[in-house]
């Protein structure tokens, strides 16, 4: 996987590609501080982690110009997010998601928001990376009250 961001920046160098260079300079450099920090060359499954936490934080900033009205910023974080997102896999629907924590809830027996710790951490295991936490939390808080 970091190999393939690599290699996506060398012909983004090439086309001149301005706005994807710099967001991959800065997923290549996240992937290496995140490897000298466990002491390791990083993983497919490391690096994907790392382009998730990536990709929450490009959300969360879109989120707060939006809140403060800076559609500038919004574009340009809107256009880095895609260019992340590229490299995710796709994420689960809110359906999909909603049969896995059914499930989970059945597995489980819960029944009340007292059992949500217990459920959480099991559908997203099964989600494997695929779900937004966010809508599994508010379709597991709307099961279980």
């Amino acid at each position: 996987m970091l190999h393939q961001i690599e290699n996506d920046l060398k012909d983004a160098l090439r086309n001149q590609d301005k706005a994807k260079v710099g967001v991959l300079r800065i997923l290549i450099s996240k992937c290496k501080n995140k490897s000298i920090a466990i002491g390791k060359p990083l993983e497919d499954s490391e690096v994907m982690k790392v382009l998730q936490t990536t990709a929450k934080q490009h959300k969360e900033s879109i989120k707060l110009y939006t809140q403060g009205e800076r559609s500038d910023l919004v574009e340009q974080e809107t256009l880095e997010l895609n260019i992340v997102e590229g490299y995710l896999p796709s994420m689960m629907t809110e359906d999909e998601v909603r049969s896995i924590i059914g499930s989970v809830i059945e597995t489980t027996g819960a029944s009340s928001m007292a059992d949500f710790g217990k459920v959480m951490p099991q559908v997203m295991k099964q989600g494997a990376g695929k779900i937004d936490g966010g809508v599994a939390q508010n379709i597991l808080k709307e099961l279980l009250s």
